[in-house]
């Protein structure tokens, strides 16, 4: 009989699995019929997978290709493509330079011509071209601010797309009346193609208006040269665009559920929407456990209890993490001498924040490993340093780069 973390792994790998966008692009091409050239633009953390897919299936259709991912994303060439790497969750001069180059090659397309324009998590800060009046700087500065003050994943697009030449539908403009087919892979809670990647080729929802609130509610230092920029609105209107929604966080916790299902345990599925401070959803997961052992709930063991979502990590110390390690965490605390009992909170696309870690999975006993380093789990906490914590215990999950970019999975287990 396999062990609980054994199990919690074996849920981790075929999640993940099933979300895999190389399948879902194929299916979103087969009754596609592309009369002209085909060019292909794919950005986000899942975009070499989704560009090699394209190519596999349309093959020398495709006249020419870019792929703008995450540093150490790329698998090799593409035939045919150009693939550069950039920043991530700042954008960097590289992901400028791919945006420049994605331009050049849209730049003088016809309405005898086809785009197909791949889109995944990841793409805001990977896909970047400064608005007229902004400098990259300026960029990576307020973007900083917003990942430090705990905006969430909304806002942060909200503020992106009004200082951009390419987000919020401006890039389906340079395309000029070139035929766009987007196909997506959904990192935004409640899938909002006009958040998904700041949404390049889809009308903007967001007003000059709700960026100006933003940057008022969080009290973030901007120059008037910005607010200027970000008092001009975005397209309302794009008639060249045909989107598909190919993956979202919904399947990535359905698959979740099958896979406990498959190894005994009864499911109950909470949500596909969690987006709070990562501390204080460590602290609700942990609650359930303790609700449940202790035998004052309805749910019984064996069961797995499974949320999909982003929370979000308030910074306020100086160590190294992300928010799903944070999670981890603080659920270690809440779980500590509880036995046959884990939670994890992992990525799906293998990295939580600038770390090599995807995630954490801790039990009863993870707070007590940590203290074997003579710091209390406590004090790493409020340093957001739960990378160094979880390390210590052996408590990380390490998936490497998973090719795919679906959200956050958090599961918990009670034998």
């Amino acid at each position: 009989m396999s062990t609980i973390r054994e199990d919690a792994l074996k849920i981790i790998d075929e999640s993940i699995k099933a979300v895999m966008p190389e399948a879902a692009v194929i299916k979103a091409l087969e009754n596609k019929v592309f009369e002209g050239n085909v060019i292909v633009i794919a950005i986000g953390k899942a975009a070499w997978n989704m560009a090699k897919a394209t190519k596999d299936t349309l093959k020398d259709k495709v006249t020419k290709g870019i792929v703008i991912t995450k540093y150490n994303h790329s698998k090799g060439p593409i035939e045919g493509f150009e693939i550069i790497e950039a920043g991530h969750p700042i954008p960097d001069k590289n992901s400028v330079l791919g945006a420049s180059r994605a331009i050049e090659i849209v730049s003088n397309l016809t309405e005898k011509d086809n785009v197909i324009f791949l889109i995944s998590g990841g793409g805001s800060a990977l896909f970047e071209k400064p608005a007229d009046g902004v400098e990259l700087e300026d960029i990576i500065d307020i973007t900083d601010q917003l990942l430090s003050c705990g905006a969430d994943i909304v806002e942060i697009n909200t503020i992106r797309k009004h200082l951009s030449a390419v987000k919020g539908g401006r890039f389906a403009l340079l395309c000029n009346k070139a035929k766009i087919y987007a196909i997506v892979l959904s990192d935004v809670i409640g899938n909002r193609l006009d958040s998904i990647a700041s949404g390049p080729a889809y009308p903007d929802s967001s007003t000059s208006q709700e960026a100006i609130s933003i940057i008022e509610k969080y009290g973030l230092k901007v120059s008037e040269r910005l607010i200027d920029v970000l008092k001009l609105e975005t397209p309302k209107k794009i008639d060249n665009c045909e989107t598909v929604i190919t993956g979202s966080v919904d399947a990535l916790c359905e698959a979740a559920s099958k896979a406990a299902e498959k190894l005994g345990y009864n499911v109950v599925f909470l949500t596909s929407t969690l987006e709070c401070e990562a501390k204080e959803a460590g602290r609700f997961i942990s609650a359930i456990a303790r609700e449940i052992k202790k035998g004052s709930s309805s749910i019984k063991p064996p069961c797995a209890i499974i949320a999909g979502g982003e929370t979000v990590v308030r910074i306020t110390g100086s160590g190294k993490g992300g928010r799903n390690q944070e999670l981890a965490l603080s659920a270690a605390l809440g779980i500590e001498g509880l036995e046959n009992v884990v939670i994890f909170s992992v990525g799906s696309d293998g990295t939580d924040g600038p770390t090599d870690a995807a995630g954490g999975i801790v039990d009863g006993q993870t707070a007590n490993r940590i203290r074997k380093t003579k710091i209390e789990p406590v004090v790493y906490l409020d340093n957001n340093d739960s990378y160094n914590a979880l390390k210590s215990s052996g408590d990380l999950i390490i998936t490497g780069s998973t090719g795919t970019n679906v959200n956050d999975l958090i599961v918990l287990l009670i034998k």
